[in-house]
């Protein structure tokens, strides 16, 4: 008997559910991806062979350059109930568009007495050069205090959970700076804190 020949047909894939698929997971990602914020000040951070990942929620971070302190909250609702409760220490009041821009800074290195005026500015590209002395931190006016127990107060209330403070220091900056921050954190009984470092080499 003669074999009955099976006709081959050609087979084909429809890669229009992939190509969605991919296009959705590159949207998420796109989405929510955090950036890497410009430090206010030129960062040049020590290196250290031991490396731990921060968490991105409850956390503080105090950035120290050119004897200027800056600080900075994650959290839009912490910054904000922050915000308000160091202007009743100071009695600063602060209108709905000057929070608004508060809310949306990542770090900022200001007095009290000067912080409206900055804000007021609204302008990205003016803020960037409006001069930053940095946050006060010696005995006559040791703000820094102040925002550090009122952001910790304020995360607390708001999300349940302690606040982790993390020091990110330039490499060549001067110790008496870097130690009244570190007196800051040990005066609230925070001796336990992280310090920002870079990957270092074998080279290195």
């Amino acid at each position: 008997m003669p074999r009955v020949k099976i006709a081959r047909k050609s087979t084909v894939t429809d890669m229009t559910a992939m190509c969605d698929v991919a296009f959705l997971l590159l949207t998420f990602f796109i989405m929510t991806a955090k950036f890497k914020q410009e430090d206010p000040v030129p960062i040049a951070i020590p290196a250290y062979s031991k490396t731990v990942v921060l968490p991105e929620d409850h956390i503080a971070t105090l950035t120290i350059g050119k004897d200027k302190v800056f600080f900075g909250v994650e959290g839009v609702n912490v910054r904000a109930l922050m915000l308000d409760e160091v202007g009743k220490l100071y009695s600063t009041s602060f209108t709905p568009a000057e929070k608004k821009v508060f809310m949306t800074l990542p770090t900022f290195g200001l007095p009290i007495s000067q912080l409206k005026q900055y804000l007021d500015l609204n302008d990205p590209d003016q803020m960037k050069k409006y001069p930053q002395p940095g946050i006060p931190t010696d005995s006559v006016s040791n703000q820094l205090f102040n925002w550090i127990r009122e952001a910790r107060k304020a995360d607390l209330a708001l999300n349940g959970a302690p606040m982790r403070v993390t020091i990110k220091c330039d490499s060549k900056e001067a110790y008496p700076t870097v130690g009244r921050v570190i007196a800051i954190l040990q005066k609230q009984k925070l001796d336990r804190f992280s310090l920002v470092t870079a990957t270092k080499t074998a080279a290195q």
